[in-house]
């Protein structure tokens, strides 16, 4: 099993339109320290599954017929905005699996196009080619989901974003769980009082330290971590890795253990 970080940014991205603050300034001189919207890839075998469609060049990125499905964890623009052009295609539908959350994002169950809108129920499994996939509840101000996701010979990959905290029931499965690997949002650097929509660098650590898998990258960052780092180099959690655009994961099929390429 792969998993590709296609992007690893908060809603503003990074660089932030506007901000001149160290790690926009990198960011706009050196294209690798860029961040685009929030979204992976998961490989197994022939089955290819999209988490999340807020990057603008899916129809570029994703031929037809090269996806087996679009899972979403939420309906916040960024995470869905990739689908308005690419729903206008011709050809086969692409399930696009959901949370249950009845707003959507503007017209897009209105006029789907070619996408077929799937509702998930939390700790609901759901099989998808080659993988198994458990929607979790998440912390956020929509109606959010992470997942769990399994392939057939037991690698473990949870992918955890957009959530301040995690809830208890989310905690209890992911702790019986054990994941290979996890993806964890860290949008902000340590602040005084918890944010209420995205964790910050400590409550990403102490998730990290709750759950214990094999290994950990942080992602849905924000400037403002970038240029916390920068400024204030800190020693990340054991374990654990900031992800990066382009970031690249092979889980071994013998033992479940993640191995990054580069």
């Amino acid at each position: 099993m792969r998993i590709s970080f296609l992007g690893t940014a908060d809603a503003g991205g990074v660089p932030l339109y506007g901000c001149d603050c160290i790690a926009c300034v990198r960011a706009q001189a050196t294209p690798a320290f860029r961040r685009g919207p929030c979204s992976a890839l998961v490989e197994e075998g022939g089955t290819r599954i999209l988490l999340d469609a807020g990057l603008m060049d899916l129809a570029e990125r994703f031929p037809p017929a090269s996806l087996d499905a679009i899972v979403l964890t939420h309906f916040h623009p960024d995470h869905v905005q990739g689908l308005f052009h690419l729903r206008w295609g011709r050809g086969t539908s692409i399930p696009v699996h959901a949370p249950p959350d009845p707003e959507g994002c503007a017209d897009l169950y209105k006029h789907p196009g070619l996408l077929e809108f799937k509702a998930l129920r939390k700790f609901e499994p759901v099989t998808i080619g080659t993988l198994t996939i458990t929607p979790l509840p998440l912390i956020h101000s929509r109606l959010t989901y992470g997942y769990a996701i399994e392939n057939g010979m037991g690698a473990r990959f949870a992918y955890l974003t957009d959530t301040a905290g995690l809830p208890p029931n989310t905690v209890e499965f992911l702790c019986d769980w054990k994941p290979d690997g996890m993806a964890i949002d860290c949008s902000h650097p340590p602040r005084a009082q918890p944010p209420r929509n995205h964790n910050d660098w400590n409550q990403a650590a102490a998730l990290i330290g709750l759950v214990q898998p094999r290994r950990a990258w942080l992602t849905h960052i924000g400037h403002e971590v970038d240029s916390w780092l920068l400024q204030c180099p800190q020693a990340l959690p054991e374990h654990t890795e900031l992800a990066h655009d382009g970031m690249r994961i092979d889980f071994s099929e013998r033992a479940g253990a993640p191995l990054l390429r580069p």
